[in-house]
């Protein structure tokens, strides 16, 4: 599965980030806490440079709570300001406005010296389409500010959100790299909604998806669908879920199309349980987790 995904409006996008980043004091980089490694956009360290930034694990509510720990750790080691966030119900989202504003302090202090008392934080999101953007911004600003989907890149253009006590929030579309190299990573960004369902290959993807939960969540998986045991081959535990949820066209066999949706929302929307697809490992510092 080769999955290589790079619209044009994501080219526009980056050339609106670099354009606006002169006027930003803090950047605030969103990853989704399941696939931290596989969401983070590889183009952003080199459009911030040393500007500062804080590093925001997104849907931490629907990762492995060990494993956001373990990636917490592995931030802070590597010297990034980190926090987990789940920006559906806005825990964290206190907690990372008063990060933004003691990264920014240097700044204003600047421009207190020079007489400037009033001036607002200026604060920019980035990360990859569907990663809770607009969701963050909304919790942030307690209203509708921008337009929320679950369809990657929907957020357009630009629009500056004011978010009340001097902070300023620059809102930007989505970028995602122009070529996933790593195919781990693609298949993982597919799972997760960060890829639309559009351009990839829906069995390569549950396949992967379901052997990787045979390995480290099984005991989910067979709870969550009522299995007596998994499979000796990830497509057996497909069709299994498939017949006890009922997806049988005539003849009796598994309809295995609505089978493969079925387990990607499911999964989605944390329904077989907090899982975490990018593990720590020896980007942590230590082996596979």
């Amino acid at each position: 599965m080769i999955i290589n995904w790079y619209p044009g409006h994501m080219a526009k996008a980056r050339r609106l980030i670099e354009a606006n980043l002169k006027v930003i004091d803090v950047v605030i980089e969103l990853v989704d806490a399941r696939i931290p490694m596989s969401s983070t956009n590889p183009m952003i360290a080199s459009l911030i440079g040393q500007k500062p930034s804080v590093v925001v694990m997104n849907k931490a509510d629907l990762a492995d709570p060990d494993m956001v720990k373990e990636w917490v750790q592995y931030y802070k080691e590597q010297g990034r300001i980190v926090l987990p966030l789940n920006s559906k119900d806005g825990k964290g989202v206190k907690q990372l406005v008063a990060l933004v504003r003691k990264l920014a302090e240097p700044k204003l202090a600047h421009w207190r010296a020079r007489g400037l008392k009033n001036r607002s934080v200026r604060t920019m999101i980035l990360g990859i389409p569907n990663v809770g953007k607009s969701t963050l911004i909304n919790k942030l600003a307690r209203r509708s500010a921008a337009k929320t989907a679950d369809k990657p890149g929907e957020t357009k253009g630009k629009q500056w959100v004011h978010i009340g006590d001097q902070l300023d929030l620059l809102d930007t579309p989505g970028v995602l790299w122009p070529k996933l190299e790593n195919q781990v990573s693609a298949y993982r960004l597919a799972a997760t909604g960060a890829i639309s369902d559009t351009v990839f290959d829906m069995e390569t993807v549950i396949t992967q998806l379901i052997e990787e939960l045979s390995q480290f969540y099984a005991d989910e998986l067979l709870a969550r669908f009522k299995l007596d045991a998994l499979g000796a081959a990830p497509l057996e535990t497909i069709e299994a879920i498939g017949r006890k949820r009922g997806c049988i066209v005539s003849g009796g066999v598994v309809d295995m199309e609505k089978t493969y949706k079925l387990i990607l929302k499911e999964y989605r929307e944390g329904k077989i349980g907090l899982i975490s697809l990018d593990r720590c490992g020896e980007a942590c510092g230590g082996g596979e987790s």
